[in-house]
């Protein structure tokens, strides 16, 4: 599976630069590219408490549908973030894997940093499906430092963990530890794609976007500027690692929650609340 990871500088509250700024970016992947991945709110920024409502928006609403369009006109997956307003009038910091059929995927943050907190509502469920024959879920940002959140993705079957991330300074190392870590006690390839450049309140976003494998090494890394990272992720190595000993088959206990099977391949756990 031949991935991209899209580093950029974004812009708080801006829809219509960071939209812009995406789709170019798509069309401009490389050709035989599967996977285009993008970092955390990357459609609006990072809203506040006074602007989520204006700057949100419903997952077929404008901002996706054009997302969507670029996704078939280059027939590729689509990770990227955004700020959701869903219809039970509550806001999501949600990420979506968009493919040339539509939304194949979506997750809402489940474990909120500080500042989420005072307009976001958490998710209450995680989910894979497959994309081209792999088992993908997603995660955003301050999951990954949470060991269950990765673990019930890895409950679920998943193979490829793909993280939207606007982890800012100074804790760049701690989610560089987190993933690799993530992604070798599931045995799974993780690709985290972080934000650069300042947001508003004076944040310094960290860069750092990566691709691990299975066994928790990195094999590659961006610095702290904008960037593109092109790999190819050797499946067989999935095979590999799992061959000898499987963490999941070798655990005491499984995380409580409600598995759902839905047609496509989605696959749910559904935590208590």
């Amino acid at each position: 599976m031949k991935v991209e990871l899209v580093q950029l500088a974004g812009r708080d509250g801006d829809t219509a630069y960071n939209l812009e700024r995406t789709l170019a970016a798509i069309h401009a992947c490389p050709a035989g590219t599967d996977l285009v991945v993008f970092p955390e709110t990357q459609l609006m920024g990072f809203p506040t408490e006074a602007n989520v409502a204006q700057v949100a928006e419903p997952l077929d609403g404008p901002s996706v549908r054009a997302v969507q369009q670029a996704a078939k006109a280059r027939d590729v997956g689509v990770v990227l973030g955004m700020a959701e307003a869903a219809d039970d009038g509550c806001f999501y910091n949600t990420t979506l894997l968009v493919t040339a059929e539509g939304i194949a995927l979506k997750y809402r943050k489940t474990h909120l940093w500080a500042s989420d907190r005072d307009f976001f509502s958490p998710g209450d469920r995680y989910a894979t499906t497959l994309f081209k024959g792999v088992r993908v879920g997603l995660l955003i940002c301050f999951d990954i430092e949470f060991p269950e959140s990765a673990r019930a993705l890895g409950q679920l079957g998943v193979e490829l963990i793909l993280v939207t991330n606007g982890n800012m300074d100074p804790y760049g190392p701690t989610h560089r530890t987190a993933i690799c870590a993530r992604a070798m006690e599931n045995q799974a390839f993780a690709v985290m794609v972080n934000r650069v450049g300042e947001g508003d309140g004076g944040l310094v976003f960290a860069g750092g976007s990566a691709v691990v494998d299975p066994y928790g090494q990195v094999l590659c890394e961006a610095g702290r500027e904008e960037c593109r990272l092109g790999m190819t992720l050797d499946l067989k190595q999935l095979e590999v690692a799992r061959r000898d000993y499987s963490y999941l088959s070798e655990r005491r206990f499984v995380l409580p929650g409600e598995v759902r099977e839905h047609d496509g391949g989605l696959r749910e756990l559904i935590i208590a609340s």
